[in-house]
């Protein structure tokens, strides 16, 4: 059976599995942790979280289990603000749960010295059968921004076959933000090159350029945009070194007529049909959107303060809640990747995959900084709470 959809329009739709995490008691291989703690882990949900912590409306649109843990997922997703009216339980299928260390994830199959470990339980989940009938393109298209990442590309044909279906080119369709996000152990009986495929049908790119050269075999972020030429706006994290986003000419951004507050899909027939079915409100995707880029193409190296890291995890889905976050509100090109950094320290400095976010006007204050001061930052635990509070727009 297919959620009601609320009606309400959004912000930022958020569509990927999230899963019940256990972040082991201590550091150490998970063959010597005694216990671990429950937290929740899902990089479309931590968007959708973190987005909605820092004042935005968003929506997250998923499958989970008709168990505890998907109660406990939905419970603790709805309780960040994020609207849940669109995620689906089923009968028959299991949240899926994983098990981490506190490091980095590895971009490979082997890992390296230091990087997590990441074991998954989530073959056969709720999630894993998200395909394109069960999706309603009303739910999806709901609000200005569709925030995608390559995961759910990777975990069954009927999750691969929605990705195709959503990150196709049409008219009506909100931009559509991708975060390649790729998970070796996810691939490795695919070809992680259909995560190219994906994110040439997308407005807005993330890649890291460490998973690129793993992934993709590209050599730099020049590579990468010379492989994507197709998103107007291509953000290469360059983990603590910076990123470097590139924008094309006439880059789009959510906004104008018929975006916030426009009318949702008709109601009747349309409303029970998959993203294949009628679409919803006919919003053109076009250059004339304020707060458009525009003068060329550019190419800006912005570099990330210096943190004192807890855990590397779910750094990459708070940078893109971060530009995203400030893409929103127009905000400069520049400022827009500071608030990426921003949002990624703050989840930097804590030890599970989701942080809250520091407050609204803290961050445009510390993103305003001239380069010599934001060159000169320091951010360690407990930072984003420090002298606001955090977590208040």
């Amino acid at each position: 059976m297919i959620a009601t959809p609320s009606a309400e329009r959004v912000e930022v739709v958020c569509l990927g599995e999230s899963m019940v995490t256990f972040v082991p008691s201590r550091p150490g291989p998970l063959a010597d942790v005694p216990s671990f703690h429950r937290a929740i882990g899902g990089a479309e949900s931590n968007v959708a979280c973190t987005l909605a912590r820092a004042g935005h409306r968003t929506r997250w649109v998923s499958r989970v289990g008709a168990d505890g843990f998907g109660d406990h997922l939905v419970d603790t997703i709805a309780a960040a603000g994020v609207d849940v009216g669109a995620v689906q339980r089923d009968p028959h299928r299991p949240t899926g749960v994983y098990f981490r260390t506190a490091q980095e994830r590895s971009t490979t199959l082997s890992g390296g010295s230091g990087r997590a470990e990441v074991v998954y339980y989530r073959k056969g989940s709720a999630a894993s059968a998200l395909s394109p009938d069960l999706v309603r393109r009303q739910d999806v298209w709901s609000g200005d921004v569709l925030h995608l990442t390559g995961i759910t590309g990777a975990l069954s044909a009927t999750c691969h076959a929605l990705m195709t279906r959503l990150t196709h080119r049409e008219p009506g369709r909100p931009l559509v933000s991708f975060d390649v996000n790729h998970r070796p152990a996810l691939w490795r009986d695919a070809d992680p090159l259909d995560l190219v495929a994906l994110a040439r049908g997308c407005d807005l790119v993330f890649v890291g350029e460490d998973e690129a050269q793993a992934a993709f075999g590209l050599p730099d972020a020049d590579a990468v945009r010379a492989a994507l030429p197709e998103p107007a706006v291509l953000v290469v994290k360059q983990g603590a070194d910076g990123a470097t986003v590139f924008a094309s000419e006439g880059a789009l951004l959510p906004g104008g007529p018929g975006a916030s507050g426009a009318p949702g899909a008709p109601e009747g027939a349309a409303a029970s049909q998959g993203v294949d079915g009628p679409v919803g409100p006919d919003r053109a995707v076009g250059s004339d959107r304020p707060g458009a880029v525009g003068g060329g193409d550019v190419r800006l190296h912005v570099p990330a303060p210096v943190v004192d890291v807890v855990a590397h995890v779910g750094a990459g889905d708070a940078f893109a809640a971060g530009f995203l976050s400030a893409t929103l509100r127009g905000l400069p090109l520049r400022d827009r990747m500071r608030h990426g950094h921003l949002l990624a320290a703050a989840a930097l400095t804590v030890p599970d995959d989701l942080a809250v976010p520091p407050g609204r006007e803290r961050c445009d204050a510390l993103a305003a900084l001239d380069d010599a001061a934001w060159g000169a930052l320091r951010l360690g635990p407990g930072w984003a709470r420090d002298a606001t509070g955090g977590g208040t727009p």
